[in-house]
């Protein structure tokens, strides 16, 4: 079934992270959406691969994916190739996105800015009726990649005030990944609670940009075109 928007990330919480707002904002719009992760994230430090594919499956049901889908590319060594590509077209060609959004540029993870690439390369030769997956070449209207650890400028912020709340539940779903005062995991940069406030001051900054309480950012490589100057606040 073809849904509007299509959320990609290298790792099975990066969407949650940096994007879920805007998911669910455009949900309450009546627009659909699905996830997509490019990898289990076996290579992480705390948790597994089977406990991690356990909380983002709650996590899409928090949010209300129409559906969440998991590959297997290698997690921390994934390729830009040809095998890779198609993976990603097999996904978007399936469920016809309008609009995909993906990993920032560049970011502290060396897998966000790889998979950025990876992702709107494989959006562009999903249109190529010449790639053969066995479907109807499909190539989406537009890819915006969403701003993660690192701060980057966005081109756009969206305001999400009404829905932060719901993006921390979805976010603290992964209890192996974030804060957790039961765990006996080895501490990371982002299982302390500093980190989720450092997600919600930037949340905070772009919102106040556009007299908001929340917003999420995002970068585009095209212009941005509307068809309203009243669309844009």
């Amino acid at each position: 079934m073809p849904i509007d928007i299509l959320a990609i990330g290298a790792h099975p919480d990066d969407v949650e992270l940096s994007c879920s707002g805007t998911l669910l904002k455009q949900a309450s719009l009546g627009k659909t959406f699905a996830m997509l992760d490019l990898t289990l994230g076996e290579m992480g430090t705390r948790g597994n691969p089977t406990l991690r594919t356990q909380e983002a499956m709650q996590s899409a049901k928090i949010l209300g994916a129409s559906f969440r889908r998991q590959l297997t590319l290698a997690d921390c060594f994934f390729e830009n190739k040809k095998e890779s590509v198609e993976e990603i077209v097999k996904v978007i060609r399936d469920c016809k996105p309008q609009i995909v959004l993906c990993n920032a540029p560049t970011d502290r993870h060396p897998d966000h800015g790889r998979a950025a690439k990876l992702v709107a390369d494989a959006c562009f030769y999903s249109g190529l009726p010449k790639l053969y997956t066995g479907q109807e070449a499909h190539r989406p209207q537009a890819v915006y990649h969403y701003i993660q650890d690192q701060y980057q400028h966005p081109h756009f912020v969206v305001d999400v005030s009404p829905f932060a709340e719901k993006k921390r539940e979805a976010i603290m779903a992964f209890a192996s990944q974030f804060y957790n005062t039961t765990s006996k995991e080895p501490q990371t940069p982002i299982s302390s609670p500093e980190f989720m406030e450092s997600v919600f001051a930037k949340m905070s900054i772009w919102g106040r940009s556009i007299g908001a309480r929340y917003a999420e950012g995002f970068i585009s490589n095209r212009y941005i075109g509307v068809a309203n100057l009243f669309d844009l606040t």
